[in-house]
């Protein structure tokens, strides 16, 4: 059993699925405030129904997310991971809560006041989100691949979560004056209560786990400075042979040598948000179940992008080989002329199927992606590695969402 810095190598089993659990948690808190907004689209569309919130909202999310993780990212290396990951998650629990006092404050009405202010929360979940994913991917990246699975497992959750309680909400006060308000608030103050939850086990017991605390201690052997205060919040004063530590490679040397991974994340959220949620909510025409279509197809989008997290833990179902990656990243852009054609003839059976297995395949080419990129690197090439391949899958997101304001070309609603 090896040691770092006095600490023992731990038991797979010592601390291993606490620390799981967390990252499940920590994945779950890092995109349900998003996730609320995109689900309570019905309710954002009857309030501002001349403003496209459904597409507005997810253009302004990204510019703010894109920017700050892109800063951070080059920074990372000289970054405190713990105050940027409790940066992030704070912003995320103060987003929600004002936009509960945003809706309170003006009785749900609509209008450009109220817009603009849902607006500037979306504003700061994308400030938050930058802070957050790269954050915690790259923490994560320097320990167990089984923790990227497992945050990647939670962020899916938040989707398959938020949408089932948007059912069940608004099949509970359909028939009340001011439901669908009521089911939003729910909602939203559910979203809160997670976002609370995630800043209290990221700043309290997460770095007390030793497992944590050994790969944290390992990185900080080799030069990494990122950890630093993680460590010192689980008790632990590390001292580093400066010479004894190896020269790391640069960011963009990390870059070149994982191209194809970078490409990957970035060609799976690219073709993924040109189509959600824009597309489901504004371009599937009207069926027979009515305005719970889109929240159906919104629904059966997570559910299979959330169970999709967990099939490449089947070995013969896991891609690991980089062009087979590649291909069936490539194969996935057959779905453009698929949505095309399906909204434009098919019933709405044909559409749920296949809104699901774009979710089904984005989140299983993600977690094979990021589960079999390559790992024999040092503490701080890992976490530098991980900013980089989460601000790749950024820069798809939005892209994904200015390519989706082309399906909007000769269809009048411009």
């Amino acid at each position: 059993m090896t040691e770092v810095n006095g600490i023992k190598a731990p038991e797979k089993l010592e601390g291993h699925f606490k620390a799981m659990a967390i990252c499940w948690l920590l994945g779950l808190g890092s995109l349900v405030a998003w996730n609320s907004v995109l689900t309570i689209g019905d309710y954002y569309g009857i309030l501002f129904p001349k403003y496209h919130p459904s597409r507005v909202l997810t253009l302004v999310y990204q510019p703010f997310a894109f920017i700050s993780m892109g800063i951070l990212a080059y920074k990372e290396a000289t970054v405190n991971t713990r105050k940027r990951i409790l940066i992030g998650y704070t912003l995320f629990f103060l987003g929600t809560l004002m936009m509960i006092v945003v809706d309170v404050a003006t009785s749900g009405r609509g209008g450009i006041g109220p817009y603009i202010g849902i607006c500037a929360m979306v504003g700061v979940f994308g400030v938050a989100d930058g802070h957050v994913q790269g954050g915690v991917i790259g923490d994560l990246s320097l320990m167990r691949p089984e923790f990227i699975q497992s945050f990647f497992g939670g962020l899916a959750a938040s989707g398959a979560l938020t949408s089932a309680l948007r059912l069940m909400t608004r099949a509970a006060f359909e028939k009340y004056h001011d439901g669908l308000r009521k089911g939003t608030m729910m909602f939203l103050a559910l979203s809160t209560f997670i976002e609370f939850l995630c800043i209290f086990l990221y700043a309290i017991y997460f770095s007390k786990l030793p497992i944590v605390k050994y790969y944290r201690s390992k990185a900080a052997s080799e030069g990494s400075k990122t950890v630093m205060a993680d460590l010192a919040a689980g008790g632990i004063q590390t001292q580093v042979d400066v010479e004894a530590i190896p020269q790391r490679l640069t960011t963009k040397q990390l870059f070149i040598q994982n191209y194809d991974y970078a490409l990957g994340l970035f060609l799976i959220y690219a073709l993924t948000l040109s189509i959600f949620p824009g597309f489901i909510f504004e371009n599937t025409g009207e069926h027979q179940l009515g305005t719970w279509y889109p929240l159906v197809l919104i629904a059966m989008y997570n559910v299979l992008d959330f169970i999709s997290r967990y099939t490449p833990l089947i070995p013969c179902l896991k891609i690991e080989n980089r062009k087979g990656l590649m291909v069936a990243i490539g194969l996935r852009f057959l779905f453009v002329p698929a949505f095309y054609f399906t909204a434009k003839y098919a019933d709405q059976g044909w559409m749920i199927l296949l809104t699901s297995i774009l979710g089904f395949t984005n989140g299983h080419l993600t977690v094979c992606l990021m589960t079999v990129a390559p790992k024999g690197y040092t503490g701080p090439e890992q976490n530098a590695l991980g900013n980089v391949l989460a601000f790749c899958l950024m820069c798809g997101i939005f892209a994904g969402v200015l390519l989706d304001w082309l399906w909007l070309i000769g269809n009048g609603k411009f």
